[in-house]
């Protein structure tokens, strides 16, 4: 530093008593250059957009730009000389910070920045963001402070959102997980680990198909994200899957997140567990709708349950039935073994009659030794009755409560849908009214409400004691239907059919009795014996050098199990006959159900020799892709499409095509049914290889059937 310079950079000018004329002129031109940079920088200071603000070091103003003007309202001339203080929201909190920093806390610093709260000329409070800087003179003494302030109140306001969001989002008792756009997790919060037990690290990135718990189809998930697309969000409930696999009901909200663009950037989802509500509804529902001792559906819920069957029974145009059961005995033994036994006794008929039901039927509890059953989808309106034999059986079987064996019998009265009533509350009525009926005549027995289903009831329960009988007593016969082969017009086989010769009623039709078969299960002894009996017919017409036939039995579905195969072999060793005699017809229903084990019976059938044939084709609704798996030798066409045959054209044009099909998978073609010559010709003209019906025979006894082999019947020759 030289003479002329002070230690702050200021010139100097030493007293002269003489100075040079030259000298004099040196000072001007440095006083006029310090004056030039304080102009510019007033100028700079009034074109700074932020407050510029200088004080000495007690906080006095000294300097106020224009920024300073603007920000808070005062003029210059209103903040110079005046301490920086009147400008402070509130001494004992900023202020005594501020003040500090002027005072020994800046000492050691040249610059601080902190925010903080000043008021405007208004009195409106705003935040600041505040740089301090110590102005120091070249021995480094405090000369003076500059402050620095831009409003930042929109910045602080929104940081405290969102550190408000930020606190919400952790705190809630509610699980929150973001995902991005592409719906790969990027936030969750402590009560999402806290519910599906993953750690945030372990679900970061992942997808929140994580979570899915399977309990919903590709339609739930289709629909829920076309309401999020459409509509932006959406509500519902869905189960989830926790980190232990333990499945859970959530109540669940999907939102998606849009920028300003409108494309989306994030989705979110809020869901709380809801466990213990759905637990406590369904205590509180099963309280309401189901009995508390046997846990079957109460009078209440049943009602519900039948009206809501009985209007997709009148959708659909199915029968129905109401049966109304009253235990017989019971309470002789409630009375004399006490209530505690009773009530067990009740539970025990409560799940046996759930067990003789299927699972679509409903069955109710409606106090004391009362139960009342509703039956839809009935195959026939009579149909009721084999329920009600179902649950007398069921019924009739002793119950064994510690050492007591107990007995007990029912009376059941039986109301039809719609021949008695179309709601549930008069089928129930008429139930009622048949069960005392049932109860005055016989013990353990059950009647109709109408007289006319008591009779048909009656005639069922007739025919089927009856069948057992014919059974025993030898009075099943069997018929024989030629098949004709077309080309030659020569006997090729016959289908064997059962007939019932009854010793009162005469000839009973197969209608009325095979139906009655079906239903009560005989049809599979019956079953054993068409084989048996068939087979030993064959024998004989083989052993009488009869030419060579195939006897066509029918196989119900209750007959095709895996032991099939071998009770066949059995019955053709048996009676030394050979398996190119026999043939078995199925029907297509058959096909549609377990087809692996299926082709696996029939490919054991086939091995031994025996042929198959596929009877009443069209009428089912197998798959085409699987029929040619089948080793099936003979497609039947069924009598329904040869009716109309050669005037409709829809029965011709099936007939044809099932024709073609055939010709295509090499299975030989027969039509049943066949009863004129012009229906006989059309089946000739399209490739069909045989045919079966009144044109050349009805059913006959074997010895006639027998004399149309030996005698060499023929079809017909061909209309030129």
């Amino acid at each position: 530093m030289n003479e002329h310079e002070s230690e702050s950079g200021g010139a100097i000018f030493p007293l002269a008593k003489e100075p040079s004329l030259a000298r004099l002129r040196e000072q001007a031109e440095v006083l006029e250059e310090i004056h030039g940079e304080l102009r510019a920088q007033e100028e700079i200071l009034k074109h700074i957009h932020s407050s510029v603000i200088v004080m000495d070091p007690d906080g006095f103003i000294t300097r106020w730009n224009l920024g300073a003007e603007r920000m808070f309202g005062y003029t210059s001339d209103e903040a110079i000389g005046r301490n920086i203080l009147f400008l402070y929201v509130e001494d004992g909190d900023e202020g005594g910070a501020e003040a500090a920093s002027f005072g020994d806390s800046l000492l050691d610093e040249s610059h601080r920045e902190m925010e903080v709260r000043r008021r405007r000329k208004s009195g409106e409070e705003f935040w600041a963001s505040l740089q301090i800087s110590v102005i120091r003179d070249a021995e480094g003494t405090t000369t003076g402070l500059i402050g620095y302030l831009s409003d930042i109140t929109e910045r602080v306001k929104a940081r405290e959102a969102l550190e408000l969001h930020a606190r919400i989002f952790e705190n809630s008792e509610e699980g929150i997980m973001i995902t991005d756009a592409k719906l790969r997790i990027v936030s969750v919060n402590g009560a999402f680990c806290r519910i599906i037990g993953y750690t945030a690290n372990d679900v970061i990135g992942q997808s929140p198909k994580l979570f899915q718990s399977g309990r919903h189809d590709a339609a739930f998930y289709t629909e829920m994200w076309r309401q999020i697309n459409a509509f932006g969000n959406w509500r519902g409930e869905v189960w989830n899957k926790r980190k232990t696999g333990n499945l859970f009901p959530m109540a669940s909200s999907i939102s998606a997140v849009r920028n300003a663009a409108g494309v989306v950037t994030h989705y979110f989802a809020i869901f709380s567990d809801i466990t213990e509500r759905k637990q406590t509804d369904e205590r509180i529902h099963h309280l309401a709708y189901y009995d508390a001792l046997t846990g079957l559906p109460n009078r209440t819920l049943f009602f519900k349950l039948t009206t809501q069957a009985l209007a997709a029974a009148e959708r659909n145009h199915v029968h129905g039935a109401v049966l109304f059961i009253d235990l017989n005995r019971f309470k002789p033994i409630n009375d004399t073994l006490g209530h505690g036994i009773g009530d067990r006794l009740l539970q025990q008929i409560g799940a046996r009659l759930r067990t003789a039901l299927r699972d679509e039927d409903i069955v109710a509890r409606l106090g004391g030794d009362e139960f009342v059953i509703a039956l839809f989808d009935l195959p026939q309106d009579n149909h009721a009755a084999l329920v009600a034999d179902k649950i007398l059986a069921a019924l009739d079987l002793p119950f064994q409560i510690e050492e007591h064996e107990l007995t007990l019998g029912a009376a059941i009265g039986i109301s039809v849908y719609p021949e008695d009533g179309t709601d549930a509350e008069t089928l129930v009525r008429l139930a009622d009214i048949a069960m005392y009926r049932a109860k005055h005549s016989t013990n353990d027995s059950y009647a109709f409400y109408s007289r006319e289903m008591n009779k048909k009831a009656l005639e069922r329960l007739n025919i089927e004691n009856g069948l057992r009988h014919a059974l025993e007593q030898n009075q099943l016969v069997l018929y024989y239907q030629p098949k004709v082969d077309i080309a030659s017009g020569l006997i090729t086989g016959a289908e064997a059919l059962v007939r019932w010769q009854h010793p009162e009623r005469g000839m009973v039709p197969p209608g009325d009795f095979i139906p009655v078969a079906e239903e009560s299960g005989l049809i599979v002894q019956i079953g054993t014996w068409v084989l048996e009996a068939a087979c030993i017919q064959a024998a004989a017409w083989a052993a009488a050098d009869l030419p060579p036939i195939k006897v066509a039995i029918n196989l119900t579905a209750r007959e095709f199990d895996p032991a099939l195969t071998q009770r066949v072999q059995a019955v053709l060793e048996r009676h030394n006959l050979p398996a190119s005699w026999l043939e078995l017809e199925i029907t297509e229903s058959m096909l549609t159900h377990s087809t692996e084990a299926v082709i696996h019976m029939m490919d054991e059938l086939h091995h031994l020799g025996v042929t198959l044939a596929l009877d009443d084709f069209g009428t089912g609704f197998s798959s085409l892709s699987y029929l040619k798996r089948f080793p099936i030798d003979t497609l039947k066409i069924d009598r329904s499409f040869i009716i109309g045959i050669p005037t409709d054209t829809d029965d011709c044009a099936i007939a044809g095509a099932i024709v073609s099909m055939s010709k295509q998978l090499k299975h030989r073609v027969i039509a049943e049914g066949v009863e004129t010559l012009e229906q006989l010709d059309h089946l000739r003209n399209i490739g069909c290889d045989e045919i079966q019906g009144y044109l050349f025979s009805p059913p006959v006894p074997a010895a006639k059937f027998e004399v149309m082999l030996r005698e060499g019947k023929r079809l017909p020759l061909p209309v030129l």
